[in-house]
């Protein structure tokens, strides 16, 4: 089920980092937050109570592959997750890696910036975000492989 008018139905939202049969990561073009990440959910559906235990469970492990990668690979200060959609009412959930270097840190990155963007930390984030995004790919096909077996030995 899509909606026409739908930023994320009608548009990736951002790079596509992976892109599965339910849900998709991207990383989205934040100034000031270099690794600032969304698992958005294909069917348009508003809210996370919408899917059904299974989904629920595949979602929810989406956004810890992308927590962890990102956690192993640039050892941010704090790892913000939020499911808001006021704004994009289509189930997403930020992923946002947190430095204490950043724009607005401590404060929420929607919230008013402290400092000025700190241009040369975040190009070297920037840098070594292929290794995030290979992470999260190897991570999330790890977990459809044990998805699948678990599957496939719970009917045994």
């Amino acid at each position: 089920m899509t909606n026409s008018t739908c930023l994320l139905c009608s548009t990736t939202g951002g790079t596509l980092v992976f892109q599965g049969k339910k849900f998709r990561v991207i990383r989205a073009d934040e100034v000031g937050f270099p690794a600032f990440y969304r698992v958005v959910w294909t069917a348009h559906v508003a809210e996370f109570s919408d899917l059904g235990l299974e989904d629920r469970n595949l979602c929810m492990a989406a956004v810890n592959a992308v927590e962890q990668a990102l956690r192993v690979h640039l050892q941010p200060t704090k790892v913000n997750l939020a499911a808001l959609g006021n704004v994009v009412p289509h189930l997403h959930w930020h992923v946002i890696a947190r430095f204490d270097w950043d724009s607005h840190f401590p404060a929420p990155v929607w919230a008013i910036a402290q400092r000025p963007v700190n241009v040369p930390a975040c190009a070297v984030i920037e840098s070594g975000l292929h290794n995030v995004h290979a992470a999260i790919g190897r991570a999330l096909v790890h977990a459809a492989i044990g998805r699948a077996l678990a599957l496939e030995s719970s009917v045994l």
